[in-house]
């Protein structure tokens, strides 16, 4: 079984379903020493590939996208006045911008 690159190109998107993808950017403190190496990170659908968060960030932002990585962290157990509750799993991915200027890109206006 052979890996076949993914290619942006080919994947086509209707403007509802980027927004469905990229639910909104994760602001931390070790997320925000990332822009100083270009890159941004959001908070994705669970079921999104790197490619379509390729294209969906890239037609969000009309900017060029080197690297997308992503990971899944699994949902806390907690508990609220006692009673055990868990959080959501979630999906980040870190982008990568081409020309490394991760400050130049508006999180917070362009979503």
């Amino acid at each position: 079984m052979s890996m076949r690159p993914y290619n942006a190109r080919e994947v086509r998107m209707n403007p509802e379903r980027v927004y469905e993808i990229i639910r909104r950017p994760l602001v931390t403190e070790k997320s925000t020493s990332g822009s100083e190496h270009g890159q941004v990170t959001f908070v994705v659908d669970l079921l999104a590939t790197k490619p379509e968060i390729k294209v969906a960030v890239e037609q969000l932002f009309g900017r060029k996208v080197k690297a997308v990585n992503t990971l899944r962290q699994k949902g806390k157990v907690k508990r609220f006045r006692g009673r055990p509750g868990r959080r959501p799993d979630f999906k980040k991915a870190i982008v990568t911008f081409e020309d490394g200027a991760g400050e130049g890109v508006d999180i917070l206006g362009g979503i």
